[in-house]
């Protein structure tokens, strides 16, 4: 599977979305395609490389032009954009006073504007015209050219309108441009805070040096109110850090050597020795910054609907533009300037602008200020589904509870506790961390009792060999697959880790862990009723420790002992039972609950597999976050509402006062212009929520 980026120059609106499309579709190879009309790129992915030629040569026929995405030039091609409009104003502005002009003179202008901005939507025109499609191109084409000839036959003076209309089309994407810039500049930002040097350490001296110089595996040092330059682990030093550009959280995160720092977070205090982990492409900066890209080349749900009503809207169009002449003919028994003029205004007030961008700017902007607050949005659909969830299922460990349980006691005996340690050597479990650091402190080493054979059991435990005897390692469910029963609990506050001589059937160690609730806990499940969203906790742990929690919380729905299956199961019996239902989890036993969910949404402190199971992911441990999620779903959603309903109503009030003649050419020219813009204006006023405790 292969997957390119592409910029795409010309598309003016959802149809033009439409017919590059189904230009690439129809490339030999091609699997998936979706195109952006605010970013401007198409998103290929394909069975075998294709050569950019064979793309560009499918999109040149469509009508549109196509590059690489690295080439693209947006500052500059917003400058040319600027500079043209000025130049056609000049132009058109002498014809608003016709009667002041020469007709030889006013045919001057109106030619210079038609040819210099009426060929690219002439171009765009007989390329829909030979795809058998329509688009804004078409309508303007059409519109204008009328107009325009109108006024040299009828040496009446019309050509006001055909240059009006062109000059007041291409400010209206000029604006847009300059709109759909700003919806960029949150990923724009996100980027300039890689920094583009580093100090490099070697032995006791210390270089300064370009990003490009370092390697995995190099020491840097990282001075107070620096900049960390890319993602590692601290060797030497104390330090506080700041990581609310990714995480949203203000308070400073404490560092000591053993933990990791991320690239772009700032140094605040303490001088550090810092052992490089990954550079370039591989810094989670650049993984959220290339997710995010993802999330905005995707479509919404909603916006594949507008998409085929698109598709239909311009033939519809022409169609009403030919009706008014009919009708006009029918009621006056001649088709005159006035008929036309109304045929004109029809054809220039419906262009599809604002329908093509109602969607996308809404949804850049919502996935901009979610990773500006720590909320990284994977896939468009969590964020358009997230306004209806009406439920939201929390594990426990590691999500509501801090995950670093601490082992309080054990049953048997040391040798117990050497086994459990060597089993548990290489895992990442947290219950496994709780083992090594009370062995650690018990100057046990793990290596005296070498295991081998690992095997992990999903919501059970682990099975391992050691001495040559098969040993089981995990809950009383794993006790069960054995054909043993505990005759009670053995504790209703602690969770409990048995292990198991799977070979004498005996028990050999009970350990007892306590977890802390997370301090946000308990106001994260009150936030979560506020929002009328149903709060319900599921577990792989004991139930009576489950029940200890939810009565914590004050969580009236909740179930322990489930593996990952049943936890997807439970899920699944919500949604069937009407919920719209969100899992936020962080373990690879969560991975199938998240998968099951409408909205899975990952902690980024825990595993890979459930942040790409996952459609939204938390970048931090703050499980409160959900909420901000949440908010700004409500709040996008609305708000794609809301343009869609302007750029409806806008055509649905307005092509009647254009088909009655209450609308002259001009003024539908620039009530579309302001239609398309008002979308984006508004898309943008999202960037303005205000997050709570953010």
């Amino acid at each position: 599977m292969i997957e390119k980026s592409y910029k795409i120059k010309g598309m003016t609106c959802a149809s033009c979305v439409n017919t590059v499309e189904k230009a690439i579709r129809a490339v030999p190879g091609v699997l998936k395609v979706e195109v952006n009309l605010v970013t401007e790129k198409a998103r290929v992915r394909s069975e075998t490389d294709i050569p950019d030629e064979l793309m560009e040569g499918a999109v040149v026929q469509a009508g549109y032009g196509l590059m690489l995405e690295s080439a693209d030039q947006s500052v500059a091609h917003e400058g040319r954009e600027r500079n043209l409009v000025i130049a056609v104003a000049i132009l058109t502005l002498p014809l608003m006073h016709p009667f002041s002009l020469p007709f030889s003179i006013q045919f001057i202008l109106a030619s210079l504007v038609q040819v210099g901005i009426g060929l690219p939507f002439y171009r765009g025109a007989f390329a829909a015209l030979r795809n058998r499609t329509g688009n804004m191109d078409l309508l303007v084409a059409l519109g204008t050219s009328a107009a325009f000839v109108l006024s040299f036959v009828g040496h009446h003076p019309y050509f006001e309108s055909a240059a009006s209309v062109l000059t007041l089309v291409k400010l209206g994407k000029w604006l847009e441009i300059r709109a759909k810039m700003k919806t960029k500049k949150s990923l724009q930002a996100l980027e300039e805070l890689k920094p583009t040097t580093a100090r490099l350490k070697i032995g006791n001296q210390e270089f300064e040096m370009p990003i490009s110089g370092i390697k995995v595996g190099d020491q840097i040092v990282i001075l107070p109110g620096e900049r960390v330059p890319l993602d590692g682990v601290v060797l030497e030093g104390e330090t506080e850090v700041n990581e609310s550009f990714l995480t949203g959280e203000s308070r400073l995160v404490y560092k000591k050597p053993g933990e990791s720092v991320i690239g772009a977070s700032i140094n605040t205090v303490g001088r550090v020795v810092v052992r490089v982990s990954y550079l370039g492409a591989d810094t989670l900066l650049s993984k959220v910054i290339r997710l995010i890209e993802d999330a905005n080349s995707k479509k919404a749900p909603i916006q594949k609907l507008v998409d085929r009503v698109a598709a239909v809207f311009v033939p519809a169009v022409i169609f009403i533009s030919v009706l008014v002449l009919g009708i006009y003919f029918l009621i006056h028994g001649r088709i005159d300037e006035e008929a036309i003029v109304r045929a004109i205004s029809v054809l220039v007030i419906a262009c599809p602008c604002a329908l093509g961008l109602a969607t996308p700017t809404a949804m850049m902007v919502g996935t901009g200020l979610a990773a500006k607050n720590g909320v990284l949005i994977r896939d468009p659909d969590a964020l358009e589904l997230a306004h209806r969830m009406n439920a939201i299922a929390l594990d426990k460990t590691g999500t509501l509870t801090e995950g670093k349980p601490k082992l309080l006691k054990i049953e048997g005996s040391d040798r117990a506790l050497k086994i459990a340690a060597s089993i548990q050597k290489a895992s990442e479990h947290p219950l496994a961390g709780a083992v090594l650091t009370e062995a650690k402190q018990r100057g046990f080493n793990p290596d005296e009792f070498p295991s081998s054979g690992h095997q992990a059991i999903p919501g059970r435990g682990i099975l391992a060999r050691v001495q040559g005897v098969l040993y089981g390692l995990g809950n009383a469910r794993l006790l069960l697959d054995h054909g043993l029963k505990l005759a009670a609990e053995s504790s209703e506050l602690y969770t409990c880790s048995y292990l198991l001589n799977l070979e004498s059937k005996e028990i050999e160690g009970v350990f007892f862990f306590e977890d802390e609730l997370k301090p946000t806990a308990i106001s994260l499940i009150r936030s979560i009723e506020k929002m009328k969203v149903k709060p319900i906790l599921l577990s792989g742990d004991h139930t009576a420790v489950v029940a200890s929690v939810a009565k914590a919380l004050g969580i009236s729905d909740f179930k322990g002992n489930l593996t990952p299956e049943e936890k997807a199961k439970e899920i699944r019996a919500f949604q069937k039972a009407g919920l719209c239902v969100g899992m936020v989890g962080d373990g690879v036993n969560d991975a199938p609950a998240l998968a099951a969910a409408d909205i899975g949404i990952a902690l980024s402190s825990g595993t890979d597999v459930a942040m790409q199971t996952a459609g939204i992911t938390i970048m931090g441990n703050d499980p409160a976050r959900a909420l901000v999620a949440i908010l700004i779903s409500r709040r996008t959603y609305s708000r794609i509402r809301y343009n869609l309903l302007w750029a409806f109503g806008y055509n649905v009030v307005c092509i009647p006062l254009a088909a009655s003649g209450a609308l002259s050419p001009t003024l539908a020219g620039m009530a579309m212009a302001l239609s398309s813009v008002s979308v984006v204006a508004s898309s943008l006023l999202l960037a303005r929520t205000k997050i709570p405790n953010a």
